[in-house]
């Protein structure tokens, strides 16, 4: 296909993530994610030029889902096929911004003093969420429908523009805010679709809850080096950080031992809580 992001050649992991980040149709997203990936992982990219492209001011999107403010986004029960559409269709919106999201703390933060062991693990996030927006995807499509078929909201860019000038900012809202979210929600989520019948949804989101814990690991994992190397107590900060950039609530319940196996302790987010005040 012409103009495939995939089949250009990046000569940098900056130049490669932000192909990926630029592709419009999903499935060339994918595509240009895989190849970044495999092409880092094989130690045939730089990590940065001058000559790189510059960072796009959004990631490229196909023409639906419509985008339309999050309280205009209808919740349905699981209970009906329709309501597991609707929570498949959520949930992959989410999955495809979490490309997006990892894609850009790889290219936004590639010219940063920091080991490459730290791009190592956010290219295999960014490789994950493709994988899981790939399951979500051929699961709507058995259940006769598709990605694209409902509108979705455009929250999650949100946290890359409030946290596009410090790389501590950006881990602490995307993974230590947002993904450690789903550590909490995505249990009673698989426990509502195993009730309705419907295991095969409740697999995919079984894979989608081991690996997120993972990148909250990882994020964890880099707020603590950057913290260490300030010499700043890594919760404090944290909380500095998330006051100034986090528009949201940090909201209860939490999983408390799934948040803890990830390296993010109750110190870190109980006093956020509206519930601690």
């Amino acid at each position: 296909m012409a103009g495939d992001p995939s089949d250009r050649s990046p000569s940098t992991l900056r130049q490669a993530a932000i192909l990926a980040l630029r592709a419009c149709d999903v499935e060339e997203k994918r595509r240009a994610t895989n190849l970044a990936g495999r092409l880092w992982f094989a130690r045939t990219l730089g990590l940065h030029a001058p000559d790189d492209d510059p960072l796009p001011d959004r990631p490229g999107r196909p023409a639906r889902p419509e985008l339309v403010h999050p309280r205009t986004v209808k919740r349905r029960s699981v209970h009906s096929e329709a309501g597991r559409v609707s929570l498949i269709h959520a949930i992959a919106h989410i999955e495809l911004n979490a490309i997006d999201l990892a894609l850009d703390i790889v290219a936004r933060f590639a010219d940063q003093p920091i080991p490459r062991s730290f791009f190592d693990g956010w290219m295999t996030v960014a490789l994950e969420e493709a994988k899981h927006f790939g399951l979500l995807s051929r699961r709507l499509e058995e259940l006769h429908s598709f990605y694209g078929a409902l509108p979705a909201h455009d929250g999650l860019w949100q946290a890359v523009e409030e946290t596009a000038h410090d790389l501590a900012a950006r881990l602490a809202v995307v993974p230590l805010i947002l993904e450690a979210r789903g550590l909490d929600v995505t249990p009673s989520m698989i426990d509502r679709l195993t009730d309705a019948g419907d295991p095969e949804t409740a697999a995919i989101l079984k894979i989608i809850y081991h690996d997120e814990k993972k990148h909250v690991a990882i994020g964890a994992k880099w707020f603590r080096f950057l913290c260490a190397r300030q010499r700043v107590d890594p919760a404090k900060r944290f909380h500095d950080l998330v006051r100034e950039c986090f528009r949201g609530e940090v909201k209860p319940p939490f999983n408390d031992r799934a948040r803890a196996e990830a390296g993010l302790t109750p110190t870190f987010y109980r006093s956020l809580s509206p519930l601690s005040r």
